[in-house]
């Protein structure tokens, strides 16, 4: 015997323990990258462009960035990084969304301004270790 469906179709799509489900293409509009124009990495550390700085002579600069035409999902990224600073995966994870996802909303953000990235240093970059062990060497020997 099969179950009939329950009176309200909405409620094929609501699970009061889980919320309400919605798909992950929906909340990105079908794309799987970020439109930004650098990866965003896992480890990449955002930071809300709109948090106050200051700048020369002690004067504050705030960035006005308009936060019109952005969905709750970003919404709750820029809130999120607005608290402090948050590497990518440490996002996912407080705003329980799908790595994919956030990567996806971030470069949103980041291309709009919202955000700015602070992003690791690659290892190639690194200064070699010999090197430093020479400079800490020449200093204890002046």
């Amino acid at each position: 015997m099969t179950p009939s469906p329950p009176e309200d179709e909405g409620a094929l799509w609501y699970d009061d323990e889980a919320g309400p489900m919605v798909r992950a293409y929906t909340i990105t509009g079908g794309r799987t990258r970020p439109d930004s124009d650098g990866d965003v990495d896992l480890i990449a550390v955002m930071i809300a462009a709109g948090t106050a700085r200051t700048g020369h002579a002690g004067h504050t600069a705030v960035a006005a960035v308009s936060e019109e035409g952005l969905d709750d999902e970003h919404l709750t990224l820029l809130d999120l990084c607005r608290d402090g600073p948050l590497s990518v995966a440490d996002l996912a994870s407080e705003a329980d969304l799908a790595l994919g996802v956030v990567r996806v909303l971030l470069g949103d953000l980041l291309r709009e301004g919202h955000l700015r990235a602070i992003r690791p240093v690659p290892p190639a970059e690194l200064p070699d270790v010999g090197v430093l062990q020479d400079v800490i060497a020449g200093l204890r020997a002046l």
